[in-house]
């Protein structure tokens, strides 16, 4: 019997776990219409949601480490679309957003975009066309994690190398080779040739392309 509850137990907690993992839509709109239209139209497609009623409710209760995007309405009481879009950039948030605007609305829409806003969407608007682009925004997440995923596997690496194995690596991305590594270093040759091997061993990289591609820290690329 304790064995079965254990085994339900692991369940719910691998459940509970790929729950988290699955892309979710944020709806945050202060028309409660509008919110259960959406929430209708993302759930026949299969896609979770949750519903928002203000800004402040957003800022104050989602959990925005879950994968997934955001369709904010630009006009609302309290804080509107762009203030709310302020608000996660000043806390470091990334996350997609979709902002729902009137035809009034659509230069504040624009500037918003220069802000990092994934697209926007003039009421009314056609069901295929919200859910076309909360599917393109859902896959940029996922693309943005995978690619932070990387850079911090990167860091990782990089930070695992020694001070001297740090500075041959910076100056092998530049191109420099051995010899003039060394000559910079003030090493001897053979002492390069043995960190650089080191390097690439440490940095998992079985080319030069492969270092280079990774953009490690200090190689003066982002």
């Amino acid at each position: 019997m304790a064995a079965s509850d254990e085994a339900k137990t692991s369940r719910r907690a691998h459940a509970a776990q790929d729950a988290e993992l699955q892309p979710v839509v944020r709806i945050v709109d202060d028309d409660d219409l509008i919110r259960s239209a959406v929430r209708r139209l993302l759930a026949n497609a299969g896609l979770a949601t949750e519903l928002y009623a203000s800004g402040a409710e957003f800022l104050a209760q989602a959990q925005l480490d879950r994968p997934g995007c955001l369709i904010l309405d630009f006009r609302m009481p309290g804080m509107n679309g762009l203030e709310v879009q302020a608000a996660l950039k000043q806390r470091g948030i990334e996350v997609p957003i979709i902002f729902l605007t009137g035809s009034s609305d659509i230069p504040v829409a624009v500037a918003a975009m220069r802000e990092g806003a994934a697209d926007f969407l003039e009421k009314p608007f056609e069901n295929a066309d919200l859910l076309a682009r909360v599917r393109q925004a859902i896959e940029r997440d996922a693309q943005w994690r995978q690619h932070n995923a990387l850079r911090r596997q990167v860091l990782q690496r990089f930070n695992s190398l020694t001070a001297r194995e740090r500075s041959v690596c910076e100056l092998v991305i530049t191109g420099k080779t051995n010899k003039e590594i060394a000559r910079a270093l003030g090493a001897s040759y053979r002492t390069i040739e043995i960190h650089r091997r080191r390097v690439m061993e440490k940095m998992e990289a079985p080319t030069l392309a492969d270092l280079v591609r990774m953009r490690p820290p200090g190689s003066g690329s982002a």
